[in-house]
């Protein structure tokens, strides 16, 4: 026997929602004793329907403003406080970034022209500021071995993942937020190694966003950093050429971009060169071309020698053949590792981590380290 009941659901106290007809079912079961059936049958009287059952915890939060309550997505095996507040948990929304893609891990300084200014920062280019970028980009480095990579300039840097990494199970806030915050706090931790003069404390916290984006291949990657050193270039050819004009020139900053508007490479090098007597090829290459950091799995004494290969002694992540049903693919590699991060970190430690400033737009820089782009395809 089943009784249907057609109710309006209640308005939350939460969610401003229209109430909705529900129908609900109660299937009823009645189970008498034989002496209780033979009462009920000699005195006439229709038995009471059975009581319903006692309402636990979790069924009394029908009867207030949860009952909306949206399906629990607690992962497998998540040990959590049994409590009527544990369907909050239900709203977060977890982005895991594609499978078997790289992924590039970028950060801006926020405000830093503000920053730089109460921070009194030379200009064009203050190098002080450029080495501590570099030194907390190497820390991070350190602390992250998932990191093949990093390119930067100014206020920004790039960090490379491989396409079989699976730090967070490449959960997309997971990652980041550890590399912003990881790099931020060694920028902090490592400033007054930088700027050892009295009166150059920080006087403002500095911060950085940051964004992943997800590439398939190696040809974006390649394009990726190509496309950030050409940035590299042109924007301090342009700087340098607006400095000159203010500092030594004696313009303005408005009369300054006035002047540099429209105006090609080869106008910005004339002027610097005619005006100012400075040649753009001679300034510092850091300047010029950016940095590079990266693992080096070679021994000096490999980098000596012209298309050595790393010492046996610190190898670097292996690169293994495609079997013949994978040919053809872009299929990522089996990984037979039992502790992968215990494995890449090992790995990772063997080798130095180096800061250069040369060019990543062409072949040689990726011919001599084939390792700093994982798996290739």
């Amino acid at each position: 026997m089943s009784l249907t009941i057609r109710c309006h659901l209640a308005i939350s106290r939460s969610n401003r929602i229209p109430a909705l007809p529900i129908t609900l079912t109660h299937r009823m079961t009645h189970t008498t004793t034989s002496t209780s059936t033979t009462t009920t049958r000699q005195s006439g009287t229709e038995a009471a329907p059975p009581s319903p059952p006692t309402a636990t915890a979790g069924d009394q939060r029908s009867n207030n403003h949860y009952h909306n309550t949206p399906p629990r997505l607690s992962p497998a095996g998540a040990k959590m406080a049994n409590s009527k507040y544990e369907y909050t948990r239900a709203f977060e929304n977890p982005r895991y970034l594609l499978p078997n893609t790289y992924v590039i891990l970028r950060l801006d300084g926020r405000s830093f022209t503000n920053f730089s200014a109460s921070q009194k920062f030379q200009k064009p280019n203050d190098s002080r500021a450029l080495d501590l970028m570099n030194a907390s980009a190497a820390a991070t480095l350190k602390a992250i071995p998932e990191i093949l990579i990093a390119y930067g300039a100014s206020d920004e840097f790039s960090f490379l993942l491989s396409r079989e990494c699976a730090l967070f199970n490449r959960r997309e806030d997971k990652l980041v937020s550890t590399v912003v915050s990881t790099f931020t706090a060694w920028y902090v931790f490592l400033w007054s190694r930088h700027f050892t003069e009295e009166g150059e404390e920080l006087q403002t916290p500095p911060s950085f966003d940051c964004r992943a984006v997800c590439y398939p291949s190696v040809g974006n990657i390649r394009d990726y950093f190509a496309w950030r050193q050409v940035d590299v270039h042109i924007n301090n050819l342009y700087n340098t050429a607006f400095w000159a004009l203010v500092i030594k020139g004696g313009v303005a900053g408005k009369e300054a971009e006035v002047e540099l508007r429209g105006t090609l490479a080869a106008d910005k090098n004339e002027l610097l060169f005619s005006r100012f007597g400075i040649n753009y090829n001679n300034e510092p290459v850091m300047y010029r071309k950016g940095s590079v950091v990266y693992r080096d799995y070679r021994t000096p004494e490999d980098e000596d020698a012209e298309g050595a290969e790393p010492s046996a002694s610190v190898k670097p992540p292996k690169q293994r053949k495609q079997k013949e049903g994978e040919r053809g693919t872009t299929a990522i590699q089996e990984r037979k590792l039992k502790t992968p991060r215990e494995e890449v970190g090992r790995r990772a430690g063997k080798a130095r981590i180096v800061t250069e400033h040369v060019d990543i737009i062409g072949d040689a820089f990726w011919e001599k380290r084939p390792w700093l782009l994982g798996s290739g395809n």
